[in-house]
């Protein structure tokens, strides 16, 4: 019988690349597969987590789904970090946007990731630390939107545990994302900040860019088929930064 680095993720080291895009959903995992990858092959499907490895222009890129969450994020980063030698993983998901400026389908990346997590706490830090993005990543990813001329923003986002609040009514939660909007926050998603953590800890690189789904103020949103498969020019964005690291 084989042996297996982790029990999440049934595969070895030379499966993967040193990239590894990751989109929350895993159906959107099997669609970059079967839409941009040559050669795709399936590395892992335990818990329905589908893993591909392919190559695009030529490059080996590995893309494999994160779920929904931090502690999801948490196990699959740092095992690809830690166990299956991926040196870099980008992070490609839905966000909502927070200031009016950022309209729904644009992409923001996340320079830094703020977060209402707890996340932090296991490394009994003497003070608060702050999440932030590769520049290598990131300004590569800047340049590849550049050429395709996309309507990108760069910035913070946050990170939040909760999709569903213990809130009485819509005017509080305005007031929780208003103060997240008043600090420049650009979009909230719920997976970034564990994501970074893990990189900083392993010395690794890390970067998330979504696309926004649906609007905190303006209430505009895209539904779930949309998420899954139209969000190609985020895809193609990240496979072109892949390649180019």
């Amino acid at each position: 019988m084989a042996l297996y680095p982790t029990p999440h993720i049934k595969a070895v080291p030379d499966d993967f690349a040193k990239t590894v895009l990751m989109p929350g959903d895993p159906l959107r995992s099997k669609f970059i597969a079967e839409t941009f990858l040559n050669d795709a092959k399936l590395i892992n499907n335990v818990r329905g987590i589908q893993g591909y490895t392919g190559t695009y222009d030529g490059v080996k890129v590995s893309v494999m789904a994160s779920g929904m969450g931090m502690p999801s994020m948490g196990i699959y980063s740092y095992e690809l970090f830690n166990f299956f030698g991926v040196e870099n993983i980008m992070r490609i998901g839905s966000a909502g946007a927070m200031q009016n400026g950022i309209k729904v389908r644009d992409i923001v990346m996340g320079q830094g990731a703020c977060t209402d997590s707890r996340y932090v706490h296991q490394y009994a830090l003497p003070g608060d630390f702050a999440p932030i993005a590769s520049y290598k990543m990131l300004s590569t990813c800047v340049s590849a939107a550049q050429e395709m001329g996309l309507d990108y923003h760069v910035g913070n986002i946050v990170s939040s545990d909760c999709f569903y609040g213990d809130q009485e009514g819509l005017p509080e939660r305005e007031t929780t994302l208003a103060k997240w909007s008043k600090m420049g926050v650009m979009a909230v998603e719920m997976e970034a900040a564990a994501l970074y953590m893990n990189a900083a800890r392993a010395g690794k690189n890390a970067l998330a860019i979504c696309t926004i789904s649906d609007h905190l103020i303006t209430g505009e949103a895209l539904d779930a088929e949309a998420r899954q498969n139209s969000f190609t020019q985020m895809m193609e964005l990240a496979l072109k930064t892949a390649i180019a690291l």
